[in-house]
């Protein structure tokens, strides 16, 4: 049997404990001994970025933040779909997670191919929810990787994000037209509506957490004469809420 070992741990403001370890190849963030992430199934945070910087991509000198560091495959996708032009606010609230994510000695780095060391990249050690209140029209995309998502279960407080007024702070982060994205463990209808009260065109997306399973399922729908690989994984929810320019303020 492979042992388990712990790698770090710190306490979340709220007493939660966070931990993470080392199992075989395999690297896991408890929260409060409940697995909240694992390195082995992370397509569905790709698939959140892939879907979020669609627009932004295109954009002059795009502005981006994400919420939520992880074990850094958001912002790795997210880096590999914008311009070099491109800046990127990564928003984390507990120090650990981002010390266990930068080179060459933290041991996630390696993981996402080392996205802190990026030049584009700028970390802010702190609540995402303050830095939306805090930069109004900012962003051309937003992508929210926090907690369960909208049914948060690590930090209650977390689902302020996702209520109206956290759902409307975003809004107003937003540059006209622009995006935002949020990882979910599951769907949510209500959330999906309150989106929609919120003046957003919303859309919502049903991905495999497993990336290979993704890369699977995009062959048979681009090729409809091929099988589809084996389902891998759970599947996971992204909704991208666009922002229309008649609501934006300009």
């Amino acid at each position: 049997m492979k042992p388990v070992e712990l790698l770090g741990q710190q306490l979340a403001p709220d007493r939660t404990l966070l931990k993470l370890i080392c199992h075989g190849d395999e690297y896991l963030i408890l929260s409060d001994n409940q697995p909240l992430m694992s390195s082995r199934m992370h397509g569905s945070e790709e698939a959140l970025a892939t879907f979020a910087c669609q627009h932004a991509r295109g954009v002059a000198n795009p502005n981006i933040l994400v919420g939520g560091l992880g074990m850094g495959f958001t912002l790795r996708a997210a880096l590999d779909q914008l311009p070099r032009n491109a800046t990127v606010v990564v928003a984390e609230l507990l120090p650990a997670v981002v010390e266990w994510n930068r080179g060459p000695h933290g041991p996630l780095a390696a993981l996402a191919g080392y996205p802190l060391h990026d030049p584009r990249v700028r970390v802010e050690v702190a609540d995402v929810a303050i830095i939306l209140r805090g930069n109004p029209q900012q962003f051309d995309a937003i992508l929210l990787d926090v907690d369960n998502g909208p049914a948060a279960f690590t930090a209650p407080q977390n689902s302020a994000l996702y209520d109206a007024q956290g759902i409307a702070a975003a809004h107003a982060a937003l540059k006209p037209r622009g995006d935002l994205a949020i990882w979910s463990a599951r769907d949510d209808a209500q959330f999906a509506h309150r989106l929609r009260q919120a003046h957003f065109t919303v859309t919502v997306e049903h991905v495999r957490a497993n990336a290979a399973a993704n890369r699977d399922a995009n062959r048979a729908t681009n090729h409809p004469a091929k099988k589809k690989g084996r389902n891998r994984g759970p599947r996971h929810t992204i909704f991208l809420a666009h922002k229309s320019p008649q609501f934006g303020g300009a």
